[in-house]
């Protein structure tokens, strides 16, 4: 069994997609970040920098428990226990950790910085809104021109497409004109038709 302390963030949505298209069973443990609940104790001892989401994996390696923060490392930890949605082949495993990464690196930040100047900050901040909506911008373009002729960002369904799927689908929260970006709508679309992101995708609900 997998337990999953998670709350309803681009971050958080992205286990809960995989462990959906997996067809893991879970077991969702909401932590309610608007409580920061995330700083209680007994989720510390899990996820040392207080951030969601992280796992309990009740069957870890040789059959013992494990705990996994970081949801780029629990999509990396994920795909190797059930041997899906990251090649075997070293070329195209490269491919994906390097889309993976950028999404960590990348897309996420910007993206979490131009929602904070946006819509949490206390005051505003032209400056902060212009540069982090920009960089997000050029990033949905990044990801746009990597998504012409395909399906998927490396082909193939990935850790990849999940971890970006969170963020792209807060697109409303920055405004985002998807004319400029045909490539990533129609990616989009096909992600969300699928019944099991869908599901994971309402982590709430789960």
């Amino acid at each position: 069994m997998i337990h999953l302390y998670s709350w309803n963030t681009s971050n958080g949505k992205k286990i809960s997609v995989a462990l959906e298209e997996m067809g893991l069973d879970y077991e969702f443990h909401p932590i309610d970040i608007s409580k920061d609940e995330q700083f209680q104790p007994h989720f510390l001892k899990i996820s040392p920098n207080n951030r969601i989401p992280a796992i309990i994996d009740t069957e870890g390696p040789d059959g013992k428990e494990i705990s996994v923060f970081e949801s780029g490392a629990i999509l990396i930890y994920l795909a190797e226990k059930t041997g899906k949605f990251m090649p075997n082949d070293a070329h195209k495993r490269v491919e994906v950790l390097e889309w993976l990464m950028w999404q960590m690196g990348g897309l996420g930040p910007m993206q979490g910085q131009a929602h904070h100047f946006r819509r949490a900050a206390k005051e505003q901040v032209p400056y902060g809104i212009k540069r982090y909506t920009d960089e997000t911008n050029r990033l949905y373009g990044v990801l746009d021109r990597r998504l012409e002729g395909r399906d998927f960002i490396c082909n193939d369904l990935s850790i990849a497409d999940f971890a970006c799927i969170g963020w792209i689908s807060r697109w409303e929260w920055v405004d985002i004109d998807w004319t400029k970006y045909p490539n990533l709508k129609a990616w989009f679309d096909r992600m969300m038709a699928r019944p099991a992101i869908a599901k994971g995708m309402d982590i709430q609900a789960v």
